[in-house]
């Protein structure tokens, strides 16, 4: 019985203990930088990431290629002139986001439902007659049973959603697929006096989608990532504590 009772105080202990051990080291890097900018993060290759994971997708078979003599044009390729969009690794193209969403949905179910049950023994070779002897009170022994149920359920739901995000950012090719798609990642970051703000895109394209412009939209990526969010002291500030959150996530009321 002891051990069934210290074993979640333990558990809680040591959560607690994680999480306070956590907040001091936030709160130690976020008092050294009391008084400097937030940092930029150097330019790096995407691909030496410890987050970076290569693209496995379904390809079809590879056709072979074949070389036609005295021809300038080479079976498989998209344009007879050299083509200045981007088609290797580490080519960069431009992405277009352009996210418009708006969503309505409204809902409201209704349920009733009611039931009535009776039961009776008016002739039982004579003996419904003893019945005031077993019941402390005389009984009608054509109302033996009588019962009754009523059951409602009224429920109902609406969400709105309006979403707009208009931007654009530059990414580089990362990986060529077997069937020519091509992944991208790109990530842009820019600091005003302490607030900084970060846009990031990923995802699979297709050379074809790309325009003569060497840009892209993102409702043409597939399997698109798209974040934005920011760091600095409003985005602090908008943040609950760490210890309200511990909170929101044990109590249970």
């Amino acid at each position: 019985m002891t051990y069934s009772i210290l074993k979640p105080v333990v558990k809680i202990s040591l959560l607690l203990g994680v999480t306070v051990s956590l907040a001091g080291c936030n709160a130690y890097s976020r008092i050294a930088s009391i008084g400097s900018e937030p940092p930029l993060s150097k330019i790096e290759n995407p691909m030496t990431r410890n987050d970076y994971q290569p693209v496995t997708l379904p390809m079809p078979r590879p056709e072979p290629v074949i070389q036609q003599a005295n021809s300038l044009w080479r079976p498989g390729s998209r344009a007879f002139f050299k083509d200045q969009r981007a088609s290797r690794i580490g080519d960069i193209l431009t992405v277009m986001i352009q996210i418009e969403d708006k969503a309505t949905l409204s809902n409201k179910t209704t349920t009733t439902r009611t039931a009535s049950e009776s039961a009776g023994i008016t002739n039982l070779l004579g003996l419904e007659s003893q019945l005031a002897k077993v019941l402390p009170e005389a009984v009608d022994p054509a109302s033996l049973a009588d019962a009754g149920s009523s059951h409602a359920v009224e429920g109902s739901g609406a969400v709105t959603r309006n979403e707009t995000i208009e931007m654009e950012i530059a990414a580089i090719v990362t990986q060529i697929l077997p069937n020519g798609n091509m992944v991208i990642s790109g990530r842009q970051e820019v600091r005003v006096n302490f607030e900084s703000r970060d846009l990031y895109v990923t995802g699979v394209v297709r050379p074809e989608d790309i325009s003569s412009a060497n840009t892209i939209e993102s409702s043409k990526i597939a399997e698109a990532r798209v974040a934005y969010g920011g760091r600095g002291h409003l985005s602090d500030v908008q943040q609950a504590r760490y210890g309200q959150q511990l909170f929101d996530i044990v109590f249970p009321f």
